[in-house]
């Protein structure tokens, strides 16, 4: 079941389109769920919803899928290039395909997530909201603002699924707060990239870069690469199974 509604996120002055997959049988039980909270919430569930028309189909593997979750899905601002301020968690020069500074609004966008946004979750839906019960996960600029969540937010999040991250960005930024930031040594990252996305001894460098600076932590970690896939919903949907497997069943 899928229900949607309208939320304001407070510090940008914007409504936004939420999507929420709710268990079979809800409404029949006083059962509370562990909780999925996702970026590029249109893109999750409905082929008709999702920019380019193919969506993960994360219904259908939820339906099937042995534990039942809750999963909310807050859309991204689809003006302009809104969704790369909103997705970016520092500020960046002209760098890859951003060809001019940016002031990176990812902070304030997960400040208000983890701090606003939650807490009414909690209210509104029976959710397990401790942090053992609790994901963050997205796909390209969703999966660098999923990483650098469950690194800046670790008391929020213990697990993360980020496809195809963006790290590229500003890797720099992100090395520098795994180094600096203390982690639950019970956090689970997920993390992959395809080989028709990038070049592939850059990215397959830096995925690297940041599972050493990881396992430092001694978290656990899991790095994932698909030589066929491209940056795109078709490819991050077959790779539901893998990051859910280990995630939840490893």
């Amino acid at each position: 079941m899928i229900e949607k509604f309208n939320t304001y996120i407070t510090p940008f002055k914007l409504e936004r389109r939420v999507q929420v997959y709710l268990p079979k049988g809800y409404y029949e039980s006083n059962e509370r769920y562990p909780v999925i909270y996702m970026f590029d919430g249109h893109n999750l569930f409905f082929n008709q919803d999702a920019t380019y028309g193919k969506s993960w189909g994360l219904q259908e593997f939820m339906d099937e899928y042995k534990t039942k979750m809750i999963i909310i899905g807050v859309e991204c601002n689809h003006v302009g290039n809104e969704r790369l301020y909103e997705y970016l968690p520092y500020n960046v020069g002209p760098k890859y395909f951003l060809n001019t500074y940016m002031e990176g609004r990812g902070k304030t966008y997960m400040d208000w997530l983890t701090l606003e946004f939650k807490e009414a979750m909690d209210k509104k839906y029976r959710t397990l909201s401790d942090r053992s019960h609790t994901m963050i996960a997205g796909s390209s600029m969703g999966g660098l603002m999923s990483l650098y969540s469950i690194v800046k937010y670790n008391h929020i999040f213990k697990y993360a699924a980020c496809l195809s991250s963006t790290i590229m960005l500003c890797m720099d930024e992100l090395i520098r707060d795994i180094r600096q930031t203390d982690l639950n040594q019970d956090t689970r990252i997920y993390m992959d990239f395809g080989g028709k996305e990038w070049e592939n001894k850059i990215a397959l460098k830096m995925h690297k870069e940041i599972e050493d600076e990881l396992l430092k932590k001694n978290v656990s970690f899991k790095f994932y690469f698909e030589e066929k896939a491209e940056h795109c919903e078709r490819d991050w949907e077959k790779r539901i199974p893998i990051y859910m497997k280990y995630l939840f069943e490893e």
